[in-house]
């Protein structure tokens, strides 16, 4: 059975602080089945403070999101980079299954390095994946955007060097590079399979439009859901889907409606009327 994550940082993010705590004052009024963990690197420095609260939380978190700096230093790969970056994932894999996931989300390339050393890049997810499987995690690489090449691209490369990878589409990374249309291509449908875990957001940006790379909640942009559940639905798709909408603005004050009826056009594209 599918179930329909909300991302934390959807709710959580710079205007509001980081304060992990405002989860606490979420997680009741959202009609989701469970969470995807976003951890950000400001919190190395209070991680007992961060379990003991979401220890207390007590909601199914079967997702974590690994800190994207990971894969911005891996992209980086000054002196020293790659070497802090396996640091963090350790972190972030502990963490992980203290919080009772068991799927990891990946950047494994990001910032403003992007893509443009992307065989380091790929070299680097052989020792992650060595260290998400000896702590009982799956590693799920997300089709990130890149400014060099594209990430279709580089998720059929990552694939043959590693035939047994798992992945995690996001809908809004492939419409910023209008790559929505080429997963549903024939020559393409041996990707589908390796994806796991899905990220639902909408996008309003033209092509690689970096001014509106902005997350939007489904409806907000222009991406195609009903072809895209449609696919899902053909290809059996048995994963989890998450809601990662920016919902708090400049304030930081969190829209919870906003995020309830993202969760509500998501049951509607999963039944048999929603996809006629």
């Amino acid at each position: 059975m599918n179930r329909i994550l909300c991302s934390t940082g959807a709710l959580i993010g710079r205007p509001n602080g980081r304060d992990f705590t405002l989860l606490g004052k979420c997680v009741n009024a959202l009609a989701c089945d469970g969470y995807e963990f976003m951890m950000y690197d400001t919190w190395h420095e209070r991680v007992d403070e961060l379990k003991s609260f979401v220890s207390k939380l007590s909601v199914p978190i079967p997702v974590f999101h690994v800190e994207k700096d990971v894969g911005n230093l891996i992209s980086r790969n000054r002196e020293g980079d790659t070497e802090e970056a396996v640091r963090r994932f350790e972190i972030n894999c502990r963490l992980a299954s203290e919080f009772g996931a068991n799927k990891l989300v990946l950047h494994l390339w990001g910032s403003t390095d992007s893509d443009k050393n992307i065989a380091h890049n790929m070299e680097c997810y052989r020792y992650l994946r060595e260290i998400s499987d000896a702590s009982g995690l799956s590693l799920m690489v997300e089709n990130v955007v890149c400014n060099q090449k594209d990430p279709m691209t580089h998720l059929i490369s990552l694939a043959k060097l590693y035939p047994d990878i798992q992945f995690t589409f996001d809908t809004k990374m492939a419409e910023f590079h209008r790559q929505m249309d080429q997963l549903y291509r024939e020559e393409n449908r041996w990707l589908f399979p390796h994806v796991k875990h899905i990220h639902l957001n909408d996008y309003g940006g033209g092509y690689m439009d970096w001014g509106n790379l902005r997350t939007l909640h489904i409806g907000e942009g222009h991406v195609d859901f009903k072809a895209f559940f449609a696919f899902a639905s053909t290809q059996n798709y048995q994963g989890d889907f998450t809601v990662e909408a920016t919902s708090f603005d400049q304030t930081g004050a969190i829209d919870l409606a906003s995020l309830n009826r993202s969760f509500d056009r998501i049951r509607h594209y999963l039944n048999d009327d929603g996809r006629k």
